[in-house]
């Protein structure tokens, strides 16, 4: 259906849809471009009634390293201007997921980082990891906050006090502590990612697919609501801390792969 772009989408004879991360020069860093493919290719998946599951993926050694930090040190001044709509799309994406009718299965591969990586993670439904997997919030680690919706539904899926480690600690947190403290569904081999994710995206799509929607629904109605109450916040926020001093600092030593010196302006 979409065979070609920063984001790929094909529906299967067993009624999954693949929605597939295609960047993997960038280990699929979300820039506008690809907000914007993949917010488009999930209205498509939402407005097509055969699709009874739905398999969102990542090319390369990695699902999703979050923002891409090239891009984003190079907006200069404007950054805060681009951070804007970059986040409120990425928050249109988080919203699409949580409102999907058929479930969610993500499956990771290397690392889910920033707001982009942990962002879909929190927001799918079911998430299968690698044995290799690695998560990062990272937001805080280049002067910034949580986005798409994290700050609600990472809460939600671990307790505020890991959320609260997690968010402002920065930790690398491996595939089995991601299963221990709820963050992932279940955790497989590195070979057997592909094999497992589908075959539990299959298992759902046999399901009685209205009887699942509205217990999706219902399970995620308290958090989505949390959830839509915090975005404006989180939007207002980002861009207002990606035009400090302090932002430009991490950004630049994340891609110099060093320790960022915060000065508080």
């Amino acid at each position: 259906m979409v065979a070609q772009g920063p984001v790929l989408l094909s529906l299967d004879s067993d009624a999954v849809a693949h929605v597939h991360l295609n960047r993997p020069e960038s280990a699929n860093g979300m820039d506008l471009a690809l907000l914007q493919a993949l917010h488009d290719v999930l209205m498509r998946v939402h407005g097509d009634g055969r699709v009874r599951a739905v398999l969102l993926t990542g090319e390369g050694k990695n699902f999703c390293a979050g923002g891409d930090v090239h891009t984003f040190l190079s907006k200069g001044e404007s950054l805060p201007d681009y951070i804007r709509v970059v986040t409120a799309t990425l928050q249109a994406v988080a919203s699409l997921l949580l409102r999907l009718n058929p479930p969610v299965v993500c499956a990771v591969q290397g690392f889910a980082a920033g707001g982009g990586g942990m962002g879909l993670v929190c927001s799918s439904d079911f998430v299968v990891a690698a044995d290799s997997a690695k998560f990062l919030a990272g937001a805080t680690r280049v002067a910034m906050v949580p986005d798409a919706g994290v700050s609600v539904t990472l809460t939600q899926l671990v307790g505020l006090r890991k959320a609260m480690e997690i968010l402002m600690l920065n930790p690398v947190i491996g595939a089995a502590e991601a299963l221990a403290m709820g963050l992932v569904t279940r955790v497989v081999p590195d070979d057997r990612l592909a094999t497992e994710a589908l075959a539990l995206a299959r298992q759902l799509a046999q399901g009685a697919p209205a009887a699942l929607a509205h217990t999706k629904r219902l399970l995620w109605s308290g958090v989505g609501r949390g959830v839509e109450a915090a975005m404006p916040d989180e939007n207002q926020t980002q861009a207002m801390l990606s035009g400090t001093a302090d932002a430009r600092e991490g950004l630049s030593a994340v891609i110099d792969k060093r320790a960022p010196v915060f000065k508080g302006r």
